[in-house]
């Protein structure tokens, strides 16, 4: 019963890790911003920093089942 929740909330994290860090990935490549009015180092290593942070938390849910 509680394998339904765990894979969920892992699926939601890994897929919203994943796609953080290839939009993150894309715009760093693109010499683009990442967010605007804040510092191009400093966004681009929070939002890498997220990705890679809620791609573990998927990870770590998968590994709870």
């Amino acid at each position: 019963m509680e394998n339904g929740p765990a894979i969920f909330a892992g699926t939601a994290f890994a897929l919203f890790g994943a796609g953080l860090l290839w939009w993150t990935g894309a715009r760093a490549l693109h010499r683009a911003p990442v967010a605007y009015g804040v510092s191009p180092v400093a966004s681009f290593t929070l939002a890498a920093l997220f990705g890679v942070v809620f791609v573990g938390l998927g990870v770590w849910c998968f590994g709870r089942i």
